[in-house]
């Protein structure tokens, strides 16, 4: 290494310097040569390449993908693929692919295939996206960039539905295998369901369900029954591509697998607004349609009865045709064999109360007028009962009615009965004779002057006499509640018809064999006013008739129909025994735990 001296002395620098200049000066020429050299030996071979291709071609070959694309998209095994007897427990999802996404929505049926053609049958029950690359868009430099962007890119994200297997779909040709339910397809087989048994496999293509025997089949609705109205996914009408496009949804109504649905009663819950009435017309109409019978234990087939008991005033309208009514909608429902139209066969059976009028403006349908005749007390006394009675009053009562009925006969009043008590020879006899106490005579004799004024004996026809009208094959009889007086009168009124219709119903010697011999709904409206737990011999008697009624009811093909929009209320015997629930729009916590568990979303738009 040189000291610092070497660095001291620089006489010989210009002369350097000059001899440098020169030297670059020559290597510049030199690089200049070559490159012209270069350029011209570039030239030369583009002109002979461009010799070659005149000479020679090549093949091309098309880059897309082969086949086509089917389905919305693929199962996925990323976080997991598990089927388990716990819905918890069940992990199945599917990748959507991006031109699929905008028509996926929660609530929709899909296939996914086994590789032996059976069908598992699922419905969308979330969604979500997830990203397609890890990266972190909390950011402020994300959200800015998303502010400035006009569009999304769908391929940046993953976009996975997750599906609730229902069941699985398998054809079978015998007649041996055991399934939940069936439907006839056209090639002699019969598409079954069971529940689901076995995992799809991973990528299965997973596809919209569209085929309408394939949805009421994985449904477990029936292909003939009772018209509910057309399924639908959130509101919006589930379309096929089968004419019609729709998919009926229907009540099993025959014997196949036990009684039909409507002698097991059922009970319509909605709101207010909800169109709970509107749906149970359209269901009470299809139950009187001409063409729908049922059969009778001697063999008979005979067509249904309704009784309605209304409190509003609306199903006396059922008579009327809807002008609203194009021919087009006409000819749709007569494709699908549903009832439409007003039902001529309607009578509005009005209680009479003394000095309490009828309306009755709003509707077409005949109106015949009724009285509760005393009479009726005979065999039923707590209907004079104007409040609770102990274990020594009921059967005072009882003594008493049966002494004013051997006196006056079947012909005798509700007022000549009560100056029938006002007799003291006849307290003072009964106190003897040790069958009636004084203090007892005169507590029936202030419950009997409680009951409602004006309610019997009054100038209408008794209820008694009106068997034939108040049942009629195919007919339906509203008795409307809306104009009397008091909640008492409507509970009397109520009791007095409804008992009426359950005695002879469940009798094996019913006083009208008409009632008896006639398949039966007994309908009631705002049933949470009629069928609650209350304080009065009458209410309890109610709810005692129906409870009697629901339990058996259904051999004697008596169905009962209650509409109510708090379910909670209906006195639990009552509630208990009904089997088919249609349950609108409840925004009530209370009512929608009373209702229990509603499976889905699925529902059905008349």
């Amino acid at each position: 290494m040189s000291d610092l001296g070497d660095f001291t002395d620089f006489e010989g620098d210009s002369e350097a310097e000059s001899s440098s200049q020169s030297t670059d000066a020559s290597a510049a020429g030199e690089a200049q040569t070559r490159t012209q050299t270069a350029s011209s030996d570039s030239a030369a071979d583009t002109d002979a390449a461009d010799g070659v291709r005149d000479e020679v071609s090549f093949e091309s070959y098309d880059v897309s993908p082969a086949g086509e694309d089917r389905g919305i998209g693929a199962v996925s095994v990323s976080q997991g693929l598990r089927v388990a007897e716990d819905g918890d427990d069940t992990t199945l999802r599917a990748f959507v692919t991006t031109g699929n996404r905008d028509d996926v929505r929660l609530g929709k049926y899909l296939l996914v295939p086994y590789p032996d053609d059976e069908l598992l049958f699922c419905r969308i029950t979330a969604l979500e996206y997830a990203q397609e690359f890890q990266t972190d868009d909390a950011t402020e430099i994300h959200a800015r960039r998303a502010m400035r962007r006009q569009g999304f890119e769908e391929r940046d994200y993953k976009f996975v539905a997750s599906l609730d297997p229902v069941a699985v779909l398998f054809e079978d040709s015998g007649t041996g295998s055991v399934s939940e339910s069936r439907t006839p397809s056209g090639d002699g087989t019969e598409l079954k369901r069971r529940m689901v048994d076995r995992v799809p496999k991973p990528g299965a293509v997973v596809a919209e369900a569209t085929d309408p025997e394939q949805i009421k089949t994985g449904l477990k609705i029936p292909a003939e029954g009772v018209f509910l109205g057309h399924l639908s996914v959130g509101g919006e009408k589930v379309r096929t591509a089968a004419e019609p496009p729709t998919i009926d949804y229907r009540l099993k109504d025959d014997y196949a697998d036990g009684d039909p649905l409507v002698f097991r009663h059922t009970l319509v819950a909605g709101g207010t607004g909800s169109g709970k009435t509107h749906a149970s017309k359209n269901l009470l109409r299809q139950l009187l349609d001409a063409d729908r019978t049922y059969e009778m234990d001697d063999g008979r087939d005979a067509r249904m009865a309704v009784v309605q008991f209304d409190p509003q005033d609306e199903y006396a309208q059922m008579h009327d045709d809807n002008p609203a009514m194009t021919e087009s909608v006409t000819r749709r429902y007569e494709r699908e064999g549903v009832a439409h139209g007003g039902h001529d066969d309607t009578l509005c059976l009005v209680p009479k109360e003394d000095g309490v009028p009828y309306g009755g403006d709003n509707h077409r349908a005949e109106q015949l007028a009724f009285t509760i005749p005393f009479s009726m007390a005979r065999d039923r006394p707590w209907l004079v009962a104007g409040s609770s009675l102990n274990e020594n009053q009921f059967p005072a009562l009882k003594e008493l009615l049966r002494r004013f009925f051997r006196q006056y006969g079947d012909e005798g009043t509700y007022r000549e009965f009560l100056t029938f008590l006002d007799d003291p020879a006849l307290k003072e006899e009964l106190h003897e004779a040790g069958r009636v106490h004084e203090a007892t005579y005169d507590a029936v004799k202030r419950r009997v002057r409680g009951v409602p004024n004006g309610v019997f004996d009054q100038s209408a026809r008794p209820i008694t006499e009106l068997d034939h009208e108040l049942v009629r094959p195919g007919g339906l009889t509203v008795v409307p509640t809306y104009h009397l007086s008091t909640s008492r009168a409507k509970e009397m009124f109520v009791l007095a018809v409804s008992s009426m219709l359950i005695d002879d119903k469940l009798s094996n010697a019913p006083d009208s064999q008409r009632i008896k011999e006639t398949p039966l709904v007994l309908g009631m409206d705002e049933a949470h006013n009629f069928l609650a737990d209350a304080d009065n011999v009458q209410a309890r008697k109610v709810v005692s008739k129906f409870t009697e009624a629901a339990k058996q009811g259904r051999k004697e093909r008596l169905g009962l129909f209650l509409i109510t929009q708090d379910p909670q209320d209906v006195a639990e015997p009552v509630f208990k025994q009904v089997n088919t629930k249609l349950v609108l729009n409840l925004g009530d916590e209370d009512a929608i735990v009373a209702t229990g568990p509603v499976p889905g979303s699925t529902s059905c738009r008349a």
